[in-house]
């Protein structure tokens, strides 16, 4: 019994644990290639003999692809091209190296569906030419290409291009060979009519009003002569594009407010690199208010709300119907600010009964308004049975005029408005005033009059005393 006991808890658990592992590494072994090894995240290829042939790929059976972030090839010389589909199952592929080997030809869609590739060596191979457009879309961030043949040639111009503009702190030693096979340094390469293109985009004003339509022109120029594309991004709006050469034009129609703030590019491509000229568009568009809750405690109590807006809106809020004057205890606070989007509250201090009601956000600017309305409930009336208020929606409630709140100021003060808690206060402040004149105006009344019975009593005393002694003298002759 103890020893079934022993194996059905944490040891069991461990057992377990250790054969599935055992499983895995048994697993990853037979989906590897010969002569290669593998591990769950690292393929590497290093054994000469008896060698590979072509770029290692695990069984299809295998999950093990999506979690590969390193390969490591070395001395692999029948290894001569990187076709296009022998990379793509790699997603997650970070690192890839391949040296000493014998690589000749890379396909231009290789690297296609490896975006997160960011570290490329193909030292000592036997590339003769390179292009860019393998490594366009992707952020690299070191691509060492040292012992390599290469042909001197405007094909390989983007690399000593490339290499300017990395800030690496050791400059690799690339050389190419000329038409007499002389070693050339790239870095003094020269070649005629093989320079960067340019993009110039003539664009009108980009502040427009939501649903309009606008046309953007571009002009690319260079040797060898630059193929322009547009780079919009993701946007929203209906687009269309036309290209003639080295002229283009991009035609936006009914524009979405959302996409307020977005980047439009025109890019110039050649074998040298590339080129790119850039605008903001900017949209105008009436608020909307896509958010109003009930209020919410924290640190203090909050309405909370978003709006839209561009230009930014002017906020008012109106209680039970009457402007609703922001002060030091109620006030609107703006949270967070997301281009055309502002996210905040209707925040109030220690809120009570006299707060309860229906509190209603309107936001405007010179393209139009919206507004929405919430019921609050802060506090149940004294003295009645569930708090109902007696008089809502008629509450009492100041009007002390009108008070406009730009979304930019998250608090308007005002010394000379005071909160409803503030007036609740002072009223009955002035009540218990009152209160007390009246009753020390009673209690001294009172006193008078008692004084003025008391005065009159003793007076009447005396004249009895004085007509009995008068009455009691005998009338003897």
């Amino acid at each position: 019994m103890s020893t079934w006991t022993r194996w059905h808890g944490p040891a069991m658990a461990r057992l377990w644990g250790f054969c599935w592992l055992v499983v895995g590494f048994w697993r990853a072994a037979l989906a590897c290639p010969m002569s290669c090894k593998c591990s769950t995240s690292r393929i590497w290829c290093s054994d000469p003999t008896p060698g590979i042939v072509a770029f290692p790929r695990l069984e299809p059976s295998s999950a093990d692809p999506e979690n590969i972030t390193e390969i490591y090839i070395a001395n692999q010389k029948r290894l001569e091209i990187i076709n296009e589909d022998d990379v793509e199952a790699y997603a997650a592929l970070k690192n890839l190296t391949i040296v000493d080997s014998g690589l000749k030809f890379v396909a231009h869609r290789a690297f296609l569906k490896n975006s997160n590739l960011q570290h490329i060596n193909f030292t000592r191979n036997k590339l003769t030419s390179l292009s860019r457009k393998h490594f366009r879309h992707l952020d690299l961030s070191e691509l060492i290409l040292v012992g390599n043949p290469f042909m001197c040639s405007c094909d390989i111009m983007w690399i000593k291009t490339f290499q300017e503009t990395k800030s690496s702190p050791e400059t690799q030693d690339l050389y190419c060979l000329n038409e007499s096979s002389k070693n050339i340094p790239l870095a003094n390469l020269q070649i005629p009519n093989c320079g960067l293109p340019s993009a110039n985009l003539a664009a009108p004003n980009l502040t427009v009003e939501e649903g309009k339509s606008i046309t953007l022109s571009c002009s690319v120029e260079g040797d060898p002569v630059p193929n322009l594309y547009w780079d919009v991004g993701n946007l929203v709006s209906k687009h269309m594009n036309e290209t003639s050469h080295t002229q283009g034009s991009l035609r936006i129609t009914n524009i979405s407010s959302d996409d307020s703030g977005k980047q439009i590019s025109c890019v110039a491509e050649n074998l040298v690199g590339e080129d790119q000229d850039s605008v903001n568009l900017t949209v105008h568009f009436a608020p909307t208010i896509t958010f109003l809750e009930s209020p919410t405690s924290d640190h203090h109590w909050c309405i909370p709300f978003t709006v839209k807006g561009n230009p930014k809106p002017a906020l008012q809020w109106f209680y039970n119907g009457a402007i609703l004057n922001e002060s030091k205890y109620i006030c609107t606070k703006i949270h967070v600010t997301n281009h055309t989007e502002y996210h905040g509250c209707l925040q109030l201090d220690n809120p009570t009964h006299m707060n309860n009601g229906d509190y209603k956000l309107v936001a405007k600017n010179e393209y139009g308004k919206d507004e929405k309305q919430i019921s609050a409930h802060f506090m149940g009336w004294p003295g009645i049975d569930g708090g109902a208020d007696p008089n809502y929606p008629d509450a009492i409630y100041d009007d002390y005029g009108t008070t406009t709140n730009n979304i930019e100021d998250t608090t308007n003060r005002s010394d000379e408005i005071l909160s409803t808690n503030s007036t609740n206060k002072t009223r009955r402040e002035h009540l218990s005033v009152y209160a007390v004149v009246v009753i020390a105006s009673v209690v001294g009344f009172c006193l008078l009059v008692m004084l003025f019975l008391l005065k009159l009593a003793r007076h009447s005393k005396f004249g009895m005393k004085g007509f009995v002694l008068f009455h009691k003298i005998p009338l003897d002759g």
